[in-house]
Protein backbone atom coordinates (compact mmCIF):
# COMPACT_ATOMS: atom_id res chain seq x y z
CA UNK A 1 0.00 0.00 0.00
CA UNK A 2 1.11 3.29 -0.65
CA UNK A 3 0.16 6.28 1.20
CA UNK A 4 0.14 10.18 -0.59
CA UNK A 5 1.74 12.36 2.17
CA UNK A 6 2.21 15.97 3.02
CA UNK A 7 3.96 17.44 5.42
CA UNK A 8 2.38 20.85 6.58
CA UNK A 9 4.39 23.67 8.44
CA UNK A 10 2.74 26.52 10.18
CA UNK A 11 5.34 29.22 10.23
CA UNK A 12 5.83 32.77 12.34
CA UNK A 13 9.10 34.47 11.96
CA UNK A 14 11.22 30.93 11.15
CA UNK A 15 13.57 32.25 8.06
CA UNK A 16 16.43 30.74 10.34
CA UNK A 17 15.59 26.96 10.02
CA UNK A 18 12.67 26.66 7.29
CA UNK A 19 14.60 26.45 4.33
CA UNK A 20 16.86 23.45 5.55
CA UNK A 21 13.61 21.85 7.21
CA UNK A 22 12.18 22.03 3.88
CA UNK A 23 14.90 21.00 1.65
CA UNK A 24 15.44 17.75 4.58
CA UNK A 25 11.41 17.12 3.77
CA UNK A 26 11.75 17.18 -0.04
CA UNK A 27 14.29 14.85 0.15
CA UNK A 28 11.91 12.06 0.98
CA UNK A 29 9.67 13.44 -1.92
CA UNK A 30 6.68 14.58 -0.16
CA UNK A 31 5.07 18.13 -0.99
CA UNK A 32 5.56 20.88 1.52
CA UNK A 33 2.69 23.07 2.66
CA UNK A 34 4.05 26.31 4.13
CA UNK A 35 1.59 28.09 6.07
CA UNK A 36 3.13 31.32 7.08
CA UNK A 37 1.02 33.20 9.99
CA UNK A 38 1.71 36.85 9.28
CA UNK A 39 5.83 36.50 9.65
CA UNK A 40 7.80 40.04 9.25
CA UNK A 41 10.80 38.28 8.51
CA UNK A 42 11.87 36.32 5.11
CA UNK A 43 10.22 33.02 6.06
CA UNK A 44 7.86 33.16 2.80
CA UNK A 45 10.43 34.09 0.76
CA UNK A 46 12.79 31.49 1.80
CA UNK A 47 10.05 28.84 1.79
CA UNK A 48 8.86 29.63 -1.78
CA UNK A 49 12.57 29.02 -2.97
CA UNK A 50 12.63 25.95 -1.30
CA UNK A 51 10.19 24.69 -3.96
CA UNK A 52 7.01 24.93 -0.63
CA UNK A 53 3.24 25.55 -1.45
CA UNK A 54 2.89 28.82 0.52
CA UNK A 55 -0.22 30.63 1.87
CA UNK A 56 0.53 33.30 4.04
CA UNK A 57 -1.85 35.23 5.81
CA UNK A 58 -1.74 39.48 6.17
CA UNK A 59 -1.19 38.71 10.29
CA UNK A 60 -0.27 37.02 13.17
CA UNK A 61 -3.36 34.47 13.67
CA UNK A 62 -2.18 31.84 15.72
CA UNK A 63 -0.96 28.42 15.03
CA UNK A 64 -4.60 27.18 15.14
CA UNK A 65 -5.55 29.13 12.39
CA UNK A 66 -2.43 28.19 10.65
CA UNK A 67 -3.33 24.98 11.01
CA UNK A 68 -7.03 25.08 10.18
CA UNK A 69 -5.69 27.33 6.84
CA UNK A 70 -3.64 24.17 6.01
CA UNK A 71 -5.90 21.41 6.69
CA UNK A 72 -8.78 23.80 4.35
CA UNK A 73 -6.13 23.65 1.02
CA UNK A 74 -5.14 19.79 2.05
CA UNK A 75 -8.82 18.55 1.91
CA UNK A 76 -8.96 20.38 -1.57
CA UNK A 77 -6.29 17.81 -3.01
CA UNK A 78 -5.98 14.10 -2.62
CA UNK A 79 -4.16 13.21 0.08
CA UNK A 80 -4.71 10.33 2.15
CA UNK A 81 -2.63 11.84 5.04
CA UNK A 82 -0.88 14.80 6.39
CA UNK A 83 2.15 15.21 8.73
CA UNK A 84 1.92 18.18 11.04
CA UNK A 85 5.92 19.83 12.37
CA UNK A 86 6.89 22.83 13.97
CA UNK A 87 9.78 24.41 12.00
CA UNK A 88 12.03 25.87 14.94
CA UNK A 89 13.89 22.82 14.43
CA UNK A 90 12.66 20.71 17.41
CA UNK A 91 11.57 18.15 15.21
CA UNK A 92 13.92 15.78 12.78
CA UNK A 93 12.53 15.27 8.83
CA UNK A 94 14.56 11.46 9.53
CA UNK A 95 11.71 10.97 11.40
CA UNK A 96 8.94 11.71 8.80
CA UNK A 97 8.97 7.55 8.14
CA UNK A 98 8.66 6.80 11.40
CA UNK A 99 5.01 8.23 11.23
CA UNK A 100 4.67 6.48 7.45
CA UNK A 101 5.52 3.48 8.18
CA UNK A 102 3.53 3.05 11.71
CA UNK A 103 0.29 4.55 9.46
CA UNK A 104 1.03 1.86 7.00
CA UNK A 105 1.15 -1.29 9.82
CA UNK A 106 -1.43 0.33 11.67
CA UNK A 107 -5.13 1.32 11.78
CA UNK A 108 -4.32 4.39 13.86
CA UNK A 109 -6.34 7.49 12.77
CA UNK A 110 -3.89 10.39 14.33
CA UNK A 111 -0.19 9.09 15.15
CA UNK A 112 1.53 11.48 17.56
CA UNK A 113 5.36 11.73 18.54
CA UNK A 114 5.99 11.09 22.37
CA UNK A 115 9.38 13.43 23.58
CA UNK A 116 8.52 11.90 27.43
CA UNK A 117 10.07 8.59 27.19
CA UNK A 118 13.24 10.37 26.96
CA UNK A 119 12.65 14.39 28.08
CA UNK A 120 16.09 15.46 28.00
CA UNK A 121 16.73 18.92 27.79
CA UNK A 122 13.37 19.34 27.63
CA UNK A 123 12.95 22.26 30.31
CA UNK A 124 11.60 21.32 33.47
CA UNK A 125 8.34 23.79 33.36
CA UNK A 126 7.46 22.48 30.23
CA UNK A 127 7.86 18.95 31.08
CA UNK A 128 5.48 19.32 34.14
CA UNK A 129 2.67 21.06 32.24
CA UNK A 130 2.67 19.01 29.31
CA UNK A 131 2.59 16.27 31.86
CA UNK A 132 -0.30 17.78 33.32
CA UNK A 133 -2.00 19.11 29.84
CA UNK A 134 -1.37 14.95 28.73
CA UNK A 135 -3.26 13.17 31.87
CA UNK A 136 -6.39 16.02 31.52
CA UNK A 137 -6.32 15.56 27.76
CA UNK A 138 -6.21 11.19 28.33
CA UNK A 139 -9.09 11.30 30.87
CA UNK A 140 -10.70 13.49 28.45
CA UNK A 141 -10.15 11.71 24.80
CA UNK A 142 -10.18 8.49 27.16
CA UNK A 143 -6.99 7.33 25.10
CA UNK A 144 -4.16 7.51 27.09
CA UNK A 145 -1.82 10.15 25.13
CA UNK A 146 1.63 10.60 27.10
CA UNK A 147 2.82 14.18 24.94
CA UNK A 148 -0.84 15.69 23.99
CA UNK A 149 1.58 19.13 23.18
CA UNK A 150 3.69 17.38 20.93
CA UNK A 151 3.49 19.28 17.46
CA UNK A 152 4.45 16.61 15.36
CA UNK A 153 1.72 14.02 14.54
CA UNK A 154 0.15 12.38 11.60
CA UNK A 155 -3.91 13.01 10.67
CA UNK A 156 -5.26 11.00 7.96
CA UNK A 157 -7.78 12.87 5.60
CA UNK A 158 -11.10 11.26 6.82
CA UNK A 159 -9.89 13.13 10.16
CA UNK A 160 -9.60 16.42 8.72
CA UNK A 161 -13.35 15.91 7.32
CA UNK A 162 -14.88 15.67 10.69
CA UNK A 163 -13.23 18.24 12.47
CA UNK A 164 -14.94 21.25 13.17
CA UNK A 165 -12.07 23.36 15.04
CA UNK A 166 -12.99 26.48 16.86
CA UNK A 167 -9.92 27.65 18.28
CA UNK A 168 -6.88 29.59 16.72
CA UNK A 169 -3.88 29.38 18.67
CA UNK A 170 -2.45 26.72 20.56
CA UNK A 171 -5.10 25.16 22.19
CA UNK A 172 -6.38 24.07 18.97
CA UNK A 173 -3.55 20.88 18.96
CA UNK A 174 -5.74 19.55 22.07
CA UNK A 175 -9.10 20.49 19.93
CA UNK A 176 -8.04 18.15 17.41
CA UNK A 177 -7.31 15.40 19.76
CA UNK A 178 -10.72 15.40 21.94
CA UNK A 179 -12.73 15.82 18.41
CA UNK A 180 -11.04 13.24 17.10
CA UNK A 181 -11.67 11.09 19.92
CA UNK A 182 -15.54 11.93 20.41
CA UNK A 183 -16.03 10.96 16.52
CA UNK A 184 -14.14 7.67 17.82
CA UNK A 185 -10.99 7.49 16.06
CA UNK A 186 -8.56 6.07 16.96
CA UNK A 187 -5.22 7.96 18.53
CA UNK A 188 -1.38 6.21 19.26
CA UNK A 189 1.76 7.46 19.89
CA UNK A 190 5.16 6.77 18.78
CA UNK A 191 8.69 7.39 20.15
CA UNK A 192 10.70 10.51 18.88
CA UNK A 193 13.77 12.90 19.36
CA UNK A 194 13.11 16.79 20.33
CA UNK A 195 16.33 19.63 20.10
CA UNK A 196 15.92 21.98 22.60
CA UNK A 197 17.90 25.23 21.71
CA UNK A 198 17.49 28.42 23.04
CA UNK A 199 14.69 29.88 20.95
CA UNK A 200 12.27 32.11 22.55
CA UNK A 201 8.88 29.90 23.01
CA UNK A 202 5.90 31.73 21.40
CA UNK A 203 3.59 30.44 24.11
CA UNK A 204 2.60 32.40 26.57
CA UNK A 205 2.43 30.65 30.10
CA UNK A 206 -0.98 32.42 31.25
CA UNK A 207 -3.16 33.63 28.46
CA UNK A 208 -2.27 29.66 26.69
CA UNK A 209 -3.19 28.31 29.77
CA UNK A 210 -6.45 30.13 30.52
CA UNK A 211 -7.17 29.04 26.83
CA UNK A 212 -6.47 25.62 27.27
CA UNK A 213 -7.98 24.95 30.83
CA UNK A 214 -11.44 27.05 28.65
CA UNK A 215 -11.24 24.30 26.33
CA UNK A 216 -11.46 21.54 28.69
CA UNK A 217 -14.19 22.58 30.73
CA UNK A 218 -16.28 23.40 27.21
CA UNK A 219 -15.41 19.82 26.35
CA UNK A 220 -17.04 18.58 29.65
CA UNK A 221 -19.88 19.53 28.96
CA UNK A 222 -20.13 19.49 25.11
CA UNK A 223 -21.57 16.19 23.34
Amino acid sequence: MIMKVCVLLPAYNEEKEIGKIINQIRAYGLDVIVVDDGSNDNSADIARQAQAIVISHEENKGKGQALRTGFKFIQSKDYDAVIIMDTDGQHLPQEINKFINYALSSDADIIIGNRMGDPQGMPLLRRLTNNFTSLLISMITRTKIPDSQCGFRLIRGSVLEKLNLLTAKYDTESEILIQAAKHEYKIESIPIKSIYTNNRSLIDPISDTIRFCNLIIKSMFSK
